[in-house]
């Protein structure tokens, strides 16, 4: 029943709103393909774009109902979940159906495969690896003064160095320091956790940087990839054209639906009537982007790689669904993760109140009726 609502919730919207859907299914398939080939076209080898014609189908279908039987007419709820439901498994097992075997992996198996022609000889046991080099302990050392951390042990792991001493200053300024140590001696070669043992001594942690040997060769290249300007103006210039419009409509400008574009463009050609929707979409877009690029520079300032705030277009509602950040380098601390978590919430609500206060000034009042229709 819930569902049914919903979908019929969903369905109302879309017929008064018409004039955007087509433009929102395309808006819709173009982030989704991007996403896609940008998060798992390296690690399956199945089509992107199939993938995508997966993704896309529930769309699809409530595209094609509404073409067909009108928007007055709402589908059934169980097209709607079981399609879902479907290209959900579907989507999962071509992901994993494609999913390339690592080097390492294939490496092993031809050696198998090989030796198995082959008579069967004994293998000799390999050393254990080690992180750092038996010659790199003094340099490890040196990192590590004494009046901020006097290190005591040091255990070495296939995949990472413990270093257990006794602290002699703040947790915050002996990270800093260390780290900044760490830093002069191996760059990028490491990432630097701290944290408490069970004991209650805190102890540090070298972990190899994986990400480091791949942004050796193109570092410049690879951050363009992550931060990915065209497709963070694309969206923005998108999101700005939905929320606009979607705001011309709360002013009370009835827009012509999309089969008309004749009349659609020559409405929104009036300079006047896009001006109607313009304060609703800068301040929406405004308080949205504030509090993303809150988020994104507080992690550029702890040098946690991320991507630019990527903003979130949709013909209905709201005109948009937000915006968001990823990050794709590991928080450092707890305080890198409060710092970021909360300079967002600050910074929108410091472009919200001034917008508050002049969308109040500007309101027009009127008399709430006897009996409010809910």
């Amino acid at each position: 029943m819930v569902l049914k609502l919903l979908v019929g919730r969903f369905v109302k919207i879309t017929e008064e709103n018409m004039a955007f859907w087509f433009l929102f299914i395309l808006l819709l398939g173009l982030a989704t393909y991007l996403m896609v080939q940008r998060s798992v076209a390296r690690i399956t080898r199945t089509p992107v774009w199939l993938l995508w014609l997966v993704l896309m189908t529930p769309a699809f279908l409530l595209s094609g109902w509404t073409l067909i039987y009108g928007a007055k007419q709402p589908p059934p709820p169980g097209l709607i979940l079981w399609s879902v439901f479907v290209c959900t498994v579907l989507y999962w097992a071509l992901f994993q159906w494609g999913r390339q075997v690592p080097r390492d992996t294939q490496t092993d198996e031809a050696q198998t495969s090989a030796s198995e022609s082959q008579p069967t000889i004994q293998p000799i046991p390999e050393p254990i690896v080690r992180p750092i080099e038996p010659t790199e302990e003094t340099q490890l050392r040196n990192c590590f003064p004494w009046s901020v951390y006097y290190v005591q042990n040091i255990e070495y792991r296939p995949q990472s160095v413990i270093c257990r001493g006794q602290l002699r200053t703040k947790a915050s300024n002996a990270y800093q320091q260390i780290k900044t140590n760490i830093e002069a001696q191996f760059g990028d070669r490491f990432l630097l956790i701290f944290q408490e043992g069970f004991n209650g001594k805190p102890f540090f942690v070298l972990v190899p940087n994986t990400q480091a040997a791949k942004q050796t060769d193109t570092p410049r290249r690879n951050q363009e990839r992550l931060t990915r300007p065209g497709l963070a103006l694309m969206l923005l210039v998108a999101t700005l054209i939905t929320t606009t419009l979607v705001g011309v409509e709360n002013a009370g400008v009835t827009l012509p639906p999309i089969w008309q574009i004749g009349s659609l463009f020559k409405l929104l050609s009036n300079p006047d009537v896009l001006f109607k929707g313009l304060p609703y979409a800068l301040g929406l877009m405004a308080i949205l982007g504030t509090h993303e690029l809150g988020h994104y520079l507080t992690a550029k300032f702890y040098k946690i790689r991320s991507t630019l705030p990527y903003f979130i277009p949709v013909p209905f509602f709201l005109g948009t669904f937000g915006a968001f950040i990823q990050m794709r380098s590991p928080i450092p601390n707890r305080k890198a993760l409060f710092d970021i978590s909360i300079a967002g919430p600050i910074a929108g609500f410091v472009v919200t109140l001034p917008l508050l206060i002049w969308g109040l000034a500007h309101s027009d009042v009127v008399s709430l009726t006897e009996k409010p229709d809910f």
